[in-house]
């Protein structure tokens, strides 16, 4: 189980780990930019009071990192998860799952794009989201 027991932190890379699905009940940690709000239900990250990312139910999110053309990380969790990230507006995107495009999807006008990923408990999956 990866969950991140101090619910955030940043790596040496610049990228953030974050989540804990394994909490009962609600958790919340500001630290520097990032909030995070994570237990069994849902897990949310919002940097600098923008919305980042939320997946239900809770995962735990490894490495995750931005760029201006999207984002990468690994994430994992006890069953299949709905993730929801922030990106450009009306932007098209590729999402690929383990280095396999799952397909082409657009952002709605608030920039979030929502995919479904398949969860084995014990197993993180990579996911790349990048502009088409």
């Amino acid at each position: 189980m990866a969950v991140v027991s101090e619910l955030i932190r940043t790596e040496s890379n610049g990228s953030v780990s974050f989540g804990d699905y394994s909490q009962t009940e609600k958790k919340k940690l500001e630290s520097g930019a990032y909030k995070v709000k994570t237990c069994q239900e849902i897990t949310r990250l919002e940097k600098d009071g923008e919305f980042v990312y939320e997946s239900t139910p809770g995962t735990a999110v490894l490495s995750f990192a931005q760029t201006a053309d999207g984002a990468a990380f690994s994430v994992e969790g006890p069953e299949d998860a709905d993730i929801t990230v922030g990106l450009e507006p009306e932007t098209e995107y590729s999402v690929s799952l383990e280095g396999a495009t799952i397909g082409t999807l657009k952002t709605n006008l608030g920039g979030k794009l929502t995919f479904s990923v398949e969860l084995d408990a014990g197993k993180a999956v990579a996911v790349e989201v990048k502009k088409a």
